[in-house]
C-alpha cells in the first residue's frame, strides 16, 4: 500500500490538533477537581458543573455546525486552488454566528431556573447549578466565534495555530480556577469567571491569527455569497446530528439526577465525572480525526479518491492503537484517576462501578470519531445525520430503558453509551467501505 499521504503531514495536523483538542476538556477536568476538592459542596458543585456543562456543550456543539460546515468547504477550495472565492462567505457566517448566540445567551440567561429543572435539578443542587449557569452562559458566544474561526484554520491545512491559542487559555484557566477559588473563596463562581476570562482571551488571539496570518476578514456581507445557503442546509444537517447526540447526553444526566432523587447527589456527581474523562478521550482522539477531516477534504476537492482510501487506512491502524492505550491507562490507573477528580467517597464508589466500561469503550470511539472527521471533511452531512438519529433512537433509548428497568443505575447509562457509539462507528465504517473504497478501486482500475 503506498500513497503521496505521509504519516509526517497526517501529523502536522494531527498534534497540533490533539493538544488543541483536549485542552478545553482539560479545562472542564480542571473545574471538576477545583470544584470537588475545595468547593464548600463538593457533591453539589460536581453536579451543577456537569449540568451546566452538558446543556452549554449542547449548545455548542448544535450551533458550531456552520465551522464544520465551513472547514469543509474551505479545504475543498484548498484543494482546488481557490480559497480567494470564499472571503464572504467566511465574514457572513461569522456575523450569523454571533447574532445565534447572543440571542441564544441571552434567552437562557432569563430561563436558567427552568432549563437546569428540565435536568432534574433541585434544591441546593439548583441553586448551585444556577449562580454558575448565569456567568458561564456568557461565554458561549466567545466559545463559538473562537471555533468558527478554528474550522477556517483547520479548512487552510493548519491546526498549529488552534493549539498555540487553546494551550494558552487552558492554562490561564486552570490558574484563575485555583485563585478564585483557592485563594479568593469565590466557590463555584469563580470557577465560572476563570472559564469565560479565558474563552475571552482565546477569542482575542483567535482574531489575531485571522487577520495576520490568512487571507480572510470580516468587513464585506453583502451580497450574499452563492454557497450561503448551501453552508446553511450543511449545517442543517449537522444540526440534527448533533441535536440527535445532546439528547443522549440529556437523557444521561437526567437519568443520573433522577437516581438521586431521595437528595443523594453521589449519582450525578459520578457521572458528571465520568462525562470529563470520556469527552478528554474523545478530543484527544479528535486530534487525528481533525487531521483526517482537513485532508480528506482537500483530497476530495481534487477528487483523489485513490489517495482518500489510502489515507483512512492509514489513519484506522493509529486511531486504533490509541484508542487501545486509553484503555489500557484507564484500566490501569482507575483509582488515581478517581481521586485526584474528588474527594468524596460516596461519589468514588459510583465512578468505579462504571468506569471501567468507559475504557474499554477507547477502541470503539477511535472508529466513531475518526470516520465522523473524515465525513465531515468529504462534506458527508446527510449521511451524519441519518446514522446519529438512528443510533439514538434504535441504539441509546431502548438500551438506557433496560437498564433503567432492572435498576443498573450508572453502570447502566453508560452501558447505553457503549451501545449508542456501536452503532455510529460500524454505520459510518459499513458505507465508506461500501462508497469510497469502491471509488477508489474504479479509480485504480482506470489507472
Amino acid at each position: 500500500m503506498t500513497g503521496k499521504i505521509s504519516f509526517k503531514e497526517i501529523n502536522r495536523l494531527a498534534i497540533p490538533a490533539i493538544f488543541a483538542g483536549i485542552v478545553e476538556p482539560l479545562i472542564s477536568l480542571t473545574d471538576t477537581a477545583v470544584a470537588g476538592r475545595f468547593t464548600a459542596n463538593p457533591d453539589e458543585a460536581l453536579g451543577a458543573i456537569g449540568l451546566v456543562g452538558s446543556f452549554l456543550s449542547a449548545l455548542i456543539w448544535i450551533f458550531l455546525q456552520t465551522s464544520n460546515a465551513i472547514s469543509a468547504l474551505v479545504s475543498h477550495a484548498y484543494g482546488q486552488g481557490k480559497v480567494e472565492r470564499l472571503k464572504t462567505l467566511v465574514s457572513q457566517l461569522f456575523y450569523f454566528n454571533l447574532i445565534v448566540s447572543l440571542v441564544m445567551s441571552f434567552s437562557a440567561f432569563f430561563l436558567a431556573e427552568w432549563i437546569l429543572s428540565l435536568y432534574g435539578a433541585k434544591n441546593l443542587l439548583l441553586e448551585i447549578a444556577v449562580d454558575y449557569f448565569k456567568v458561564r452562559v456568557w461565554g458561549f458566544p466567545l466559545t463559538l466565534l473562537t471555533f468558527t474561526i478554528f474550522g477556517v484554520f483547520r479548512g487552510l491545512q493548519n491546526t498549529s495555530w488552534a493549539m498555540r491559542i487553546s494551550i494558552f487559555g487552558g492554562i490561564f484557566n486552570a490558574a484563575l480556577d485555583i485563585i478564585l477559588v483557592y485563594v479568593f473563596n469565590f466557590d463555584v463562581v469563580g470557577i465560572a469567571w476563570a472559564s469565560v476570562t479565558a474563552q475571552f482571551i482565546m477569542f482575542m488571539l483567535a482574531m489575531r491569527f485571522l487577520y495576520l496570518k490568512t487571507p480572510f476578514r470580516l468587513m464585506k456581507l453583502f451580497p450574499l455569497h452563492e454557497d450561503f445557503s448551501k453552508t446553511l442546509m450543511m449545517s442543517f444537517d449537522l444540526f440534527i446530528r448533533t441535536l440527535s447526540l445532546n439528547i443522549a447526553l440529556f437523557l444521561g444526566y437526567r437519568y443520573a439526577t433522577l437516581l438521586g432523587s431521595d437528595g443523594n447527589n453521589q449519582f450525578v456527581g459520578a457521572h458528571a465525572i465520568l462525562i470529563q474523562v470520556w469527552m478528554f478521550s474523545s478530543f484527544l482522539l479528535d486530534g487525528y480525526a481533525h487531521a483526517g477531516s482537513a485532508i480528506s477534504g482537500k483530497l476530495f476537492g481534487a477528487r483523489d479518491y485513490k489517495e482518500l482510501n489510502y489515507l483512512v487506512k492509514r489513519l484506522i491502524g493509529v486511531m486504533l492503537i490509541l484508542g487501545v492505550s486509553l484503555m489500557g491507562i484507564y484500566l490501569a490507573l482507575s483509582e488515581p484517576i478517581g481521586r485526584l477528580l474528588t474527594k468524596s467517597e460516596d461519589v468514588l464508589v459510583v465512578f468505579y462501578s462504571a468506569f471501567w466500561l468507559v475504557a474499554i469503550m477507547q477502541p470503539i470511539n477511535s472508529m466513531a470519531f475518526l470516520f465522523d472527521g473524515v465525513y465531515k471533511g468529504l462534506g458527508e452531512t446527510k449521511v451524519l445525520r441519518n446514522l446519529l438519529v438512528i443510533a439514538l433512537i434504535f441504539g441509546f433509548v431502548p438500551t438506557l430503558l433496560i437498564a433503567n428497568y432492572f435498576e443498573w443505575g450508572v453502570l447502566g447509562i453508560w452501558l447505553s453509551f457503549m451501545v449508542w457509539m456501536l452503532f455510529r462507528s460500524g454505520g459510518l465504517v459499513y458505507h465508506f467501505k461500501k462508497h469510497y473504497s469502491v471509488k477508489a478501486k474504479n479509480q485504480n482500475s482506470e489507472d
